[in-house]
């Protein structure tokens, strides 16, 4: 299967867009599918003994794909010997053999695992001084034009609208050269180099003109960060401060998008303004709720004429105005709940949770040793305080998220104690006195490990649960001293399956965020689904309810929660006390995001937001609220 092009905005769903886009489920299952065109296309080129001209990028996004080419080289024969590639851009200066450089990755995840000619690599060289990069860039254009232009065009977007390094600002008629470094695109970048201030100020890139020539476009784009500048690169007019947008004037561009990505395209967010709907519950809450924000109004305010006017008449052949808003009220008045564990002896038929059994065994799934109190802190401490048995399990130690600084600080402390401590670890002080980066130093990453675990244990006690409740599971898939991690094995989710087996909650929480930059969440939510595949037809899970929290990165849109639990102004400070605990992860945060409020005032800010959207939606008044949304299994 291939992607077939067609002209954007030609059915009426997708009338206000510019550029052709295709939305997936899954990111690995659109990588395959592009992968694949990249082979027809390959194959196509070897039958008529042509070469074949590939446009490359790096980052994130397009990983899958060449993991998909690697599979099909080594288990279908794809052969490369008739292609000649040619990357999008590097960093400068840079050393072709820095971790971090474009060359590096690139060899990584492609060009060492398939039968590609190393004359036919073409990466900018970001090693050349700079009185010969314009000279270099016109050669690297000549060569591209030489050869016929480029066949076929890999492209990621970055936060600003970039493809390539082409920044705010980039010129239509733009070609390859050397360009200065938006603040946005280097703080995306922080995780690779260890901090802002280590990643490149300036970079190579080709220009919008020598993209806008290739033959064939692909964009990949996967994730909510990724979701708003997507809306505004097809749907809004085209902006030199947003590079993307350039492609709406490419006859041959697609845009490959997962669903996070994509929530934000009218089609998506709100589908009654482009045709008739399949009126769910889900999406009738999402167009209320969308109605009073959009005319400022609460729920039970809304008149005839709102949702005449407003695109949602289509709602009133069914129910009145009068009914539809006394319905969506009820079902999100519905999940508010001080009682996350079920309240017992009380009628549970509109309560978010059972009323039995009274006393649950409860089991918190937390990505890194800090995300249960940042994301659930409030209802953590609720569900222990109504005698819940509460366990917490942390799937990853964290420990490279730990500065060096940090572990240093506790290295001199103990080395104190003794003259044998002091001489122990007099090398190991000298090395991480000297290093700013992770070290792929077993001591070092051992000693991070330990720091995190005796901070989420100081967290836990305040909380309220013993020691022996919090488990450390260690999942190998992050555990290998680098921001690189390896794909899940079969371990991991024997490890995960095991702790499952071994309490036998009745409620378990997850971690539903998937926006995290590290992309760890993801992963360790991606194994717990793998392990309620295998272990769901066990007894005590079908009387297991699974709910997905949020709140590091972003919260459940109003009319995808399923329990709201409120919070009074001193379970808020309590829950902050809590996150006060994680000390090496306060302050200066080594994977922030793109969010500079530290993780204490973010959530907050979230819980707080919530409570004032359904203030604002005719709820009752709180100070603020976490949400879940219950995952059927």
């Amino acid at each position: 299967m291939i992607i077939n092009y067609k002209s954007p905005g030609t059915l009426e769903e997708t009338r206000f867009e510019k550029i052709h886009s295709v939305i997936f489920d899954e990111s690995k299952e659109a990588s395959k599918i592009v992968a694949n065109e990249i082979s027809v296309l390959i194959r196509k080129k070897q039958k008529e003994n042509k070469h074949c001209v590939l446009g490359l990028a790096t980052g994130s996004s397009p990983i899958s794909v060449y993991d998909e080419l690697v599979r099909m080289h080594k288990e279908e024969g794809l052969s490369f010997s008739n292609v000649i590639t040619f990357n999008l851009d590097e960093y400068f200066p840079m050393s072709k053999n820095h971790l971090q450089s474009y060359h590096h990755f690139m060899h990584v995840h492609l060009f060492n695992d398939i039968d590609i000619k190393p004359e036919n690599i073409n990466i900018p060289d970001g090693d050349i001084s700079i009185d010969k990069v314009n000279k270099y860039c016109d050669l690297y254009e000549k060569k591209i034009k030489q050869l016929g232009g480029i066949d076929f065009q890999l492209l990621g977007i970055g936060r600003t609208g970039h493809i390539g390094f082409n920044e705010p600002g980039s010129n239509y008629n733009s070609l390859t050269r050397l360009v200065h470094l938006n603040y946005i695109t280097r703080n995306d970048a922080r995780k690779s180099f260890y901090g802002t201030e280590n990643v490149p100020t300036t970079a190579i890139t080709m220009g919008v003109n020598t993209i806008r020539n290739s033959k064939r476009i692909v964009l990949l784009a996967w994730g909510q960060n990724k979701s708003v500048v997507i809306k505004k690169s097809i749907e809004d007019e085209i902006d030199s401060n947003l590079s993307a947008s350039f492609l709406q004037k490419h006859k041959n561009v697609t845009f490959v998008l997962d669903k996070t990505s994509a929530s934000e395209l009218t089609r998506i967010k709100t589908p009654w303004k482009v045709g008739s709907c399949n009126w769910t519950m889900e999406l009738k809450a999402k167009a209320v709720v969308w109605l009073c924000q959009k005319t400022k109004k609460s729920l039970l305010n809304l008149t005839e004429s709102d949702y005449n006017e407003n695109n949602l008449s289509e709602l009133l052949m069914y129910q009145s105005p009068y009914d539809i808003n006394l319905e969506i009220f009820n079902k999100i008045s519905r999940t508010i709940t001080g009682w996350p564990g079920g309240k017992p002896g009380a009628d549970d038929t509109y309560r978010p949770e059972r009323a039995l059994p009274s006393k649950k065994r409860v089991l918190i799934f937390s990505p890194h040793p800090d995300d249960d109190v940042i994301s659930m802190g409030g209802t953590f401490a609720r569900l222990v305080s109504q005698g819940h048995e509460v366990h917490v399990a942390y799937q990853t130690s964290g420990n490279i998220a730990v500065n060096n600084s940090d572990v240093l600080k506790y290295i001199e402390v103990y080395s104190e104690t003794s003259p044998k401590a002091k001489k122990k670890l007099k090398d190991l002080i000298n090395l991480l006195k000297n290093n700013n980066e992770i070290l792929e130093n077993t001591e070092v990453r051992k000693m991070a490990s330990i720091i995190r675990e005796k901070e989420s244990l100081a967290a836990t006690r305040f909380v309220g649960i013993p020691d022996f409740n919090v488990h450390f599971l260690k999942l190998p898939f992050y555990e290998t001293g680098t921001v690189k991690k390896s794909s899940p094995k079969q371990l991991d989710k024997k490890i995960m399956s095991d702790i499952i087996l071994k309490i036998k909650p009745h409620q378990i929480y997850a971690a539903g965020d998937l926006a995290d930059p590290h992309g760890t969440h993801k992963v360790c939510l991606d194994i717990f689904f793998d392990v309620l595949k295998t272990i769901k037809q066990k007894s005590f899970m079908k009387n297991c309810w699974v709910w997905l929290y949020r709140g590091a990165w972003h919260e459940w849109e109003v009319h995808e929660i399923d329990m709201s639990v409120p919070m009074s102004p001193n379970q808020v400070l309590k829950k902050r006390k809590a996150i006060f605990y994680h000390q090496t992860q306060k302050d200066n945060v080594m994977f922030q995001g793109d969010d500079n409020r530290e993780f204490w005032v973010r959530t907050e800010d979230r819980n707080r937001f919530i409570a004032k959207t359904f203030r604002d939606l005719g709820m009752s008044d709180f100070s603020a609220i976490e949400t879940f949304k219950r995952y059927h299994f």
